[in-house]
């Protein structure tokens, strides 16, 4: 299996959600589908089929966090210094050459995108052209909204 790139923070946020899982919601599903069963027939009881419908989210999830989580190549943006070039963790200040709008974002891991937060995914179209990139130079990327051309203001490592 390939290794996957993921944050020091995003890595932070699986084990939380595992813990979560393994401790919390684990026991619980086990107590409902237990009450369930002492309720009699199984063939109608909808408790019952609930429970174990979530009981095989739970397990299924524990089991992709678990294969992330061994895979993952955890990277802490805060130690890189690419000397302001654009890799993995980094978060970019960019502003639009037609409009002059600024955005900042930074690339992150599947896991971890949310472009409302500015965490961009390592494969998106506007992570992609700007790997390798420096400070200072101008990125054509291919948006659904048509092409974009940005330049790149400021890359920091945080």
């Amino acid at each position: 299996m390939a290794t996957l790139p993921i944050t020091k923070r995003g890595a932070e946020k699986l084990k939380a959600e595992l813990h979560n899982l393994k401790t919390v919601q684990r026991p619980w599903v086990i107590n409902a589908i237990s009450e369930a069963r002492a309720q009699g027939d199984l063939s109608e009881n909808a408790e019952y089929d609930a429970a174990k419908e979530r009981q095989g989210f739970i397990e299924g999830r524990i089991q992709e966090i678990d294969g992330k989580l061994s895979a993952a190549q955890i990277i802490d943006p805060s130690v890189l210094d690419a000397g302001g070039r654009v890799v993995f963790g980094s978060t970019v200040e960019l502003e639009d050459e037609d409009s002059g709008a600024k955005v900042k974002y930074q690339i992150v891991g599947e896991d971890e995108a949310d472009l409302k937060l500015g965490f961009i995914n390592i494969g998106s179209p506007i992570a992609r052209a700007l790997i390798g990139k420096n400070e200072g130079d101008s990125v054509e990327v291919q948006a659904p909204g048509g092409l974009k051309h940005f330049e790149i203001m400021k890359v920091s490592y945080l």
